[in-house]
């Protein structure tokens, strides 16, 4: 907790910190963080706030990073001033590709660093240095290359809510909305594998896969609180309702999807569904951009509690709930420590993400030459690898 903050009004968060004394141990402590909760502002407050910060991203040559989790005001703002709204990955290659000098990355932490791996030369700064990640606080990095260490044959695959030092220990970076492909082309090749941080989504891919994957065993504090005996409640009072699941969520409510995927995913299947109802499982945040995209449809909360219990999150990172339009102004005009990440750890931690890069361009340039490719993902992978032969594609990955 920051002692320049000792006013303001923050909150304990419990997460999972695995604890891996053997290569079986799948045991974990329940460790807190801080997070501040911000104020609460009235609407007119928050329009004058957003018709400040305008001129101020222009005069300081910079552009508005929103992920799809931070307050509706500040994703809006995004797209007013030629900023964007996405995950992770597509914040920090938006940001490497635009012409601004310095990036305003509205989101958790890890995001501010992957941006600056991917543009070193730009100054990166965030409404909130301190908003964390419970999947990025779970997985420490010299606990993490520990535990790769006891298992040398096996390829290191973290996903992207990971830290610039394991990131830089990894083979592989992935996000949700190419894991499974990166993973089922590795076990094409026959490579075993080390998963981290999350543990459910690491589970979702093993068993799409068929890979042999040891998982750390990290968790989303958002997702890994959805219920599943309360969610088939659920879907009892709406039984016309689709359900849309993000895949770090538990097996019990991943079984119940009717599409499971990453936030891009679940919002192209608000569109394409003809559904007018849907149960989101996924952060909250993201209804208001499937709000956008069909207005005329219903969205419903995912549980998550059962009877007689109370939620930590209810579905609402405390830590993207950080990102205020109060503190993005305080980022562009008070002096503060921009996001730093040495230059060593930029070049180990760049090398994965760029595997990642160029496997999902390869993968989306074979996708739109097949169209009719097998729908099995071991086939599909056979005719990828025939493909990456045949076209000579596979740049940083071969």
């Amino acid at each position: 907790m920051s002692t320049t903050d000792s006013h303001a009004c923050w909150r304990a968060v419990d997460y999972e910190k695995p604890v891996h004394s053997t290569p079986a141990d799948a045991r974990s402590s329940l460790q807190h963080a801080w997070a501040k909760v911000p104020e609460a502002l009235t609407r007119q407050q928050k329009q004058q706030l957003s018709q400040k910060l305008v001129p101020l991203l222009r005069q300081q040559q910079a552009v508005l990073l929103a992920h799809y989790y931070v307050e509706p005001e500040i994703q809006d703002l995004a797209l007013a001033t030629g900023g964007m709204v996405g995950d992770s990955l597509e914040m920090a290659r938006f940001g490497a590709q635009h012409a601004a000098s310095t990036l305003l990355v509205a989101g958790v932490r890890f995001m501010g660093e992957t941006a600056k791996i991917l543009s070193p030369a730009k100054t990166i700064l965030m409404p909130e240095q301190e908003a964390n990640c419970s999947l990025d606080l779970g997985c420490p990095a010299e606990e993490f290359s520990a535990f790769c260490d006891q298992h040398p044959d096996r390829l290191v695959v973290v996903y992207a809510n990971t830290s610039a030092a394991v990131k830089a220990r990894a083979d592989w970076v992935v996000t949700s909305s190419i894991a499974l492909e990166i993973v089922a082309y590795l076990h094409s090749l026959g490579h075993k594998i080390i998963w981290g941080p999350d543990r459910h989504l690491g589970h979702y891919i093993q068993s799409h896969t068929g890979a042999d994957m040891l998982l750390w065993q990290g968790a989303c504090i958002v997702h890994h609180e959805f219920k599943g005996q309360e969610l088939a409640s659920m879907k009892l009072r709406y039984p016309q309702a689709k359900v849309l699941v993000h895949p770090e969520s538990p097996d019990s409510v991943v079984a119940q999807a009717d599409v499971v995927g990453s936030t891009s995913r679940l919002l192209q299947a608000v569109t394409e569904d003809h559904t007018d109802t849907f149960i989101v499982a996924t952060d909250l945040g993201i209804l208001h951009e499937m709000r956008k995209k069909a207005p005329q449809k219903t969205f419903l909360a995912a549980p998550t509690a059962g009877n007689g219990a109370t939620c930590k999150s209810c579905a609402f990172c405390p830590w993207m709930a950080m990102n205020s339009l109060t503190a993005c102004i305080e980022a562009l005009t008070q002096p503060q420590q921009s996001i730093t990440v040495s230059e060593h750890l930029q070049k180990a931690a760049r090398q994965p993400i760029q595997r990642m890069l160029d496997f999902s361009t390869a993968w989306r340039t074979f996708k739109s030459q097949q169209p009719y490719s097998q729908s099995d993902l071991s086939k599909q992978m056979a005719q990828f690898t025939h493909w990456l032969g045949t076209h000579h594609a596979k740049g940083s990955f071969a």
